[in-house]
């Protein structure tokens, strides 16, 4: 299936294509477009729609993109729960969690847009080991294994 979203990722538009591949569509195909062109795109390339504004996967309620793809998929995965609430952290202005991790990643995500990399998919393919050593340190939290 395609997904797309605004082009120019960070924070929620690298965790959404990494949890999508790994908890919901590992075959899933990803679209960049200018901000103005999402909704358009979406259409004409039947894709889904994520992260920008009035689409179901996208922020609600204070909650990011990433923890909506969480509940509409019922992604039970307590490792996950728990990242979702740090990509929150670091996406969201109003923090509903104070987790700690977040002014880490979003410190890590925001180096990532000044290493000049090439496009989007680039920035995909380089940080998603990001998120596959915090989805490692969160199933350790979770298994009470760190502190």
């Amino acid at each position: 299936m395609k997904w797309i979203t605004k082009e120019h990722v960070k924070v929620d538009r690298v965790a959404c294509p990494w949890l999508i591949k790994k908890f919901v569509d590992p075959e899933a195909i990803f679209l960049f477009v200018p901000a103005d062109r999402v909704l358009q795109v979406a259409q004409q390339e039947s894709a889904m729609p994520f992260d920008v504004p009035d689409v179901e996967l996208g922020h609600h309620h204070g909650q990011c993109s990433f923890e909506a793809i969480v509940k509409k998929y019922e992604i039970q995965d307590q490792a996950i729960r728990l990242l979702a609430q740090i990509v929150h952290g670091a996406d969201v202005t109003e923090d509903l969690y104070r987790r700690p991790e977040a002014a880490g990643l979003k410190a890590i995500a925001e180096g990532f847009r000044h290493l000049g990399l090439k496009d989007d998919h680039e920035m995909l393919a380089r940080e998603s080991i990001v998120y596959d050593a915090l989805y490692a340190y969160c199933q350790q939290v979770i298994q009470g294994k760190h502190a």
